[in-house]
């Protein structure tokens, strides 16, 4: 037991000596550490300050030769800019020599204009005195002359006047007709060639259209179904299209009146879709109406867009764009106005181009100058009122608004363009086929045209022949002599220009006829 005590006691003992030898064994290489430790930090110092040193050094130096590039730059700017502002100086002083210079020129001018203008005055005045003293010695020539012939100035003119007038009668008229064989010899071929040219260049087709709308039907049972119970399918008709229908014995065929065409062509298109559709009442009508009035607004605004690319005329106002398509179902004695309108168009801007002037201001014109047309069956006035008011509203200019007013000579033209305009419009009017012209119109014309002539003093007889495009005068020759006959032709022409109306021209002829009978015994 004391043996295991003691064992015991020297392992604990033995246990406490090898703890006590390990920590001071630790303990001497904890201090080496500590001390390899402070000599590596002092040398990392003693490393970091020369490293410190050589890189202060480094600085001073690297700021030494930036100062010295900063100097010698500055230095040179300094010098540039010096040389800048002595070149300145230099042309400033140059400037102010010249206008140094201009200054004494212009106030020598002004000197010289001064001495002219005092000249000038003085000269004046002595224009006005001589003056005076012209016009009293010419009153006094002139009383002295009219107590010497006792006649006054007024009477002695005319005495002159007369005298002249009868000695030369025949010279003037003689003049007169070379003038205008000579006048009418060369506008005659200029224009030719301008007129010729432009229809050569365009010449379309013309079909002549009839006003009257007519609907075909495939049977006459379809009348009666048109008609309905009692009459209530066509009243329906009648109410919702505006349009009067006309049925009688013409077989298989409705006749459509209005004096709207727009109207007119609605109910055609709404008469033909009924009888495709078959079924004919009052709700359908409607419904069909509808459809056809869509239709027809379209159409009218594709045919307006497309006379105004077709032309090339542009920035055209929307509903200027929808008049003109309206004048395609608007027709003038059989001529289709929108065709017409285009035709003028194209016509006066060649016209237009031959002769130098605007031909896009031409053509502008020469497509809007029928515009009023397709309002004259709903307004009142005529379609030259309607057109040129159109033209005011949307803001046409004013040019174009003269050419619409003067096309059928209402008002004087005031531009050349609206001369050619007229023209176009006569061409395009009088082309063989484009238009027709009732009986009765024609009749009065021709009369009207006889009775101008007849109207003259020393005519006998007028006769209007070549369908109104001349007319033939006969003259007494006991009052009409051979010099009067050219003076009186050009009043009688004169007289019809201002009078009628015609397409084309009127060609007028004088005849004076002498005989000398005798009998022999």
């Amino acid at each position: 037991m004391d043996k295991i005590i003691i064992g015991i006691i020297c392992l604990v003992l033995g246990i406490l000596l090898g703890s006590v030898c390990v920590m001071l064994y630790y303990k001497r290489g904890l201090s080496a550490a500590q001390k390899q430790l402070q000599e590596d930090q002092d040398k990392a110092e003693a490393e970091g300050e020369k490293k410190l040193a050589e890189a202060q050094k480094d600085a001073e130096n690297r700021k030494r030769e930036l100062l010295l590039q900063a100097k010698e730059e500055i230095s040179k700017a300094r010098v540039e800019l010096e040389h800048d502002v002595r070149e300145k100086r230099q042309e400033l002083a140059r400037e102010r020599n010249k206008l140094e210079q201009k200054e004494d020129n212009i106030e020598r001018q002004l000197a010289s204009a001064e001495n002219k203008r005092a000249e000038l005055d003085r000269r004046l005045q002595d224009i006005a005195i001589t003056e005076q003293r012209t016009k009293e010695i010419e009153a006094k020539k002139q009383a002295e002359l009219e107590k010497i012939s006792g006649l006054s100035i007024a009477e002695a003119r005319t005495l002159v006047l007369e005298a002249a007038e009868r000695e030369y009668s025949h010279d003037m008229a003689t003049m007169l007709k070379q003038m205008e064989e000579k006048t009418k010899q060369d506008a005659d071929k200029i224009a030719k060639d301008i007129i010729v040219t432009s229809i050569q260049r365009y010449a379309s087709d013309y079909v002549s259209e009839a006003t009257v709308s007519v609907v075909n039907l495939p049977n006459d049972e379809m009348k009666g179904r048109i008609i309905g119970r009692e009459g209530r399918n066509i009243r329906a008709i009648e109410t919702i299209t505006g349009v009067d229908l006309i049925i009688d014995d013409t077989p298989e065929a409705v006749i459509l009146s209005s004096f709207d065409p727009i109207r007119r062509e609605i109910a055609r298109l709404t008469i033909e879709k009924l009888v495709v559709d078959g079924r004919i009442h009052p709700a359908r009508i409607e419904e069909m109406a509808n459809k056809a009035k869509k239709e027809i607004a379209q159409t009218i605004k594709q045919e307006g867009e497309r006379a105004a690319y077709e032309t090339g005329v542009m920035n055209l106002h929307p509903e200027i764009i929808k008049l003109l398509g309206k004048l395609k179902y608007r027709t003038s004695f059989g001529q289709n106005v929108l065709q017409h309108s285009i035709e003028v168009s194209w016509i006066a801007g060649m016209m237009a181009g031959e002769l130098g002037l605007d031909v896009t201001f031409a053509k502008r014109a020469g497509l809007l100058h029928d515009i009023g047309k397709a309002v004259d069956f709903e307004q009142e006035g005529t379609h030259i009122e309607l057109g040129a008011d159109i033209a005011r509203k949307y803001r046409e200019t004013p040019e174009v608004t003269n050419a619409i007013e003067a096309h059928h000579g209402d008002v004087e033209a005031q531009t050349a363009v609206a001369v050619l305009v007229a023209a176009a419009d006569a061409i395009s009017a009088a082309r063989p086929g484009a238009r027709r012209e009732n009986l009765e119109t024609y009749i009065k014309r021709i009369q009207k045209l006889e009775e101008i002539a007849t109207s003259f003093e020393g005519v006998e007889k007028s006769y209007a022949i070549q369908a109104g495009r001349e007319i033939r005068v006969i003259v007494s020759p006991e009052k009409v002599g051979d010099d009067e006959m050219i003076l009186k032709a050009r009043q009688i022409c004169k007289k019809i220009e201002d009078e009628l109306d015609y397409p084309g021209q009127i060609k007028v002829n004088i005849i004076r006829e002498t005989r000398a009978t005798d009998v022999a015994k």
